[in-house]
């Protein structure tokens, strides 16, 4: 499988804040409010991952969100460097993600946290669906389950025993 983990030293890699909300505990002392953010990082050449920080400050809440997401990456297969190589349906709670790749020049038709996690995994041609619950944190990690169920016509060839021809027909 291609999605060993990565180490994070080796590349820069770019953040994007997806989501900060205020979040509140409440104790018999009154509420304790506190900040989640979720971020995105990767070097739009494969690589990604996603991270969720909970801190008192907002500052706190990304770097530790970062540190989260910088421990998580994976590596996506990219077919030319711009797509997918084969429709996938990635689910988390009640998010469901269906990622499928596209011809060259279409774009990426995703939006809000979906197009976060693409954009920064380096894809430049796919299609996407949302299907289910549209919360942020959910909606980013189906699309990250989503992007660890590619295979590349190679991988898929070597499973089977057959040669990469016989598999793309």
């Amino acid at each position: 499988m291609q999605n060993k983990h990565v180490d994070p030293k080796t590349k820069t890699l770019e953040e994007l804040v997806v989501e900060i909300k205020s979040v509140t505990k409440v104790t018999p002392g009154g509420r304790q409010r506190r900040f989640s953010a979720t971020v995105v990082v990767g070097d739009r050449k494969g690589q990604v991952g996603l991270g969720i920080g909970k801190a008192n400050e907002v500052p706190d809440a990304i770097k530790k969100a970062i540190q989260a997401a910088n421990k998580n990456l994976i590596r996506v297969p990219l077919i030319d460097g711009r797509t997918v190589a084969h429709e996938a349906i990635g689910t988390s709670g009640a998010a469901r993600v269906m990622i499928k790749p596209a011809a060259a020049g279409t774009g990426i038709i995703a939006g809000g946290a979906v197009r976060a996690v693409l954009e920064l995994a380096g894809i430049h041609d796919i299609l996407s669906k949302s299907l289910g619950s549209r919360t942020k944190i959910n909606m980013a990690m189906a699309t990250i389950n989503a992007l660890k169920m590619m295979k590349t016509p190679e991988q898929v060839a070597a499973l089977r025993g057959k040669t990469v021809e016989e598999i793309l027909g």
